[in-house]
């Protein structure tokens, strides 16, 4: 069992303490951080929070309480500092994705970690699903052969879920697709060389920046993924993982993962097609922990043990799916030219 406090109660940090905390038993609450006296007045009248476990500050809450892992659920700008202050503090520490709002301050969060020896982690929670875990699997068997090609598309209609982010820069590729770009990571299990990416803003959009993109991304087992993702399409909504297709030399796998909206809940998708043969679904693995209490669950065990479970999303993993992010945000901003992954890790 790992004493965490929490630093960030603001909307999604809220969520995080209502919905995600009481299911990781694992996980013992030791302190609640925010600047915002409001906030802290909230969580204890609407959750039940004791005020004696509440503080303004980290410096506050490490002085008052044992603390092994900081849990950093605030805003994107706030992860860098945050981050470095625990490590700094000898502190193991999960925060939300992006874990930094650069590349060069994710390396230094990296560095900062392996010279502390502590546990830099990263809550990148679609890879705790069933789907994407089963599809990692069978393409590393190579069930159906090489895989060759991935097409992945991602489709909602962000003004009729309530989105209020319109300013946000880069609302598609740095808030939702860094998600899309970490499961290609993951289930290929293979690293991207470079990539061209196209964005806009669609006629009539309320998004100040580009919600719509496309981009073409090489991987150096020599997949090729098309990728199409739009916060404004007006097709039929894909799962927040989206849809996916992987052919492969043998046949093709396809999946969809994390429908968890509104009444349209429904569980993981996967189907299995050898060439030639009926199409059929395998049984998906049955995982302890989902999304968000997945990752939590994942960082207590690496802490605890000093053996991250598998597929384990570190602040080194996850450099690469940050790069992802960079490199297609440049690569729009050249018109689509090629950029090659390295230029962004510098």
């Amino acid at each position: 069992m790992a004493k965490v406090i929490q630093v960030g109660l603001g909307h999604w940090g809220f969520s995080w303490t209502a919905e995600v905390l009481p299911t990781v038993p694992q996980a013992e609450m030791v302190g609640y951080v925010d600047t915002s006296e409001e906030t802290l007045d909230r969580i204890q009248a609407e959750l039940g929070i004791p005020q004696s476990l509440c503080f303004t500050s980290l410096e506050a809450a490490r002085e008052a309480v044992e603390c092994d892992l900081i849990l950093g659920t605030l805003r994107t700008q706030a992860h860098y500092p945050v981050a470095r202050q625990a490590l700094e503090a000898d502190l193991n520490v999960m925060v939300e994705k992006p874990f930094a709002s650069t590349v060069a301050e994710a390396q230094a969060l990296v560095d900062l970690a392996r010279v502390q020896g502590k546990v830099l982690a990263v809550s990148q929670n679609y890879r705790f699903y069933p789907a994407p875990i089963l599809a990692a699997q069978l393409i590393a068997k190579k069930e159906l052969g090489p895989v060759d090609l991935v097409s992945l598309a991602f489709r909602q209609h962000a003004p009729d879920l309530g989105y209020r982010y319109w300013d946000i820069p880069d609302p598609l590729l740095a808030d939702m697709s860094i998600h899309h770009f970490d499961l290609m990571r993951m289930v290929l299990g293979s690293e991207p060389l470079r990539l061209t990416c196209r964005t806009w803003n669609p006629v009539g959009s309320p998004f100040q920046h580009d919600p719509a993109g496309v981009a073409l991304i090489e991987f150096d087992n020599g997949v090729m993924v098309n990728y199409q993702g739009s916060w404004m399409s007006g097709g039929e909504r894909t799962p927040w993982a989206g849809e996916w297709t992987m052919d492969c030399a043998d046949g093709v796998i396809s999946w969809t993962s994390r429908a968890n909206f509104g009444e349209e809940r429904n569980e993981d998708q996967l189907l299995v097609r050898h060439r030639g043969q009926d199409t059929v679904a395998p049984r998906l693995p049955e995982i302890p922990h989902r999304d968000r209490a997945g990752s939590l669950a994942a960082v207590v065990q690496a802490v605890d043990t000093g053996s991250p479970p598998s597929r384990f999303p570190s602040g080194t993993d996850n450099l690469n799916s940050l790069a992802l992010v960079a490199a297609t945000i440049l690569s729009a901003q050249r018109d689509g030219s090629w950029v090659e992954i390295e230029e962004v890790l510098g």
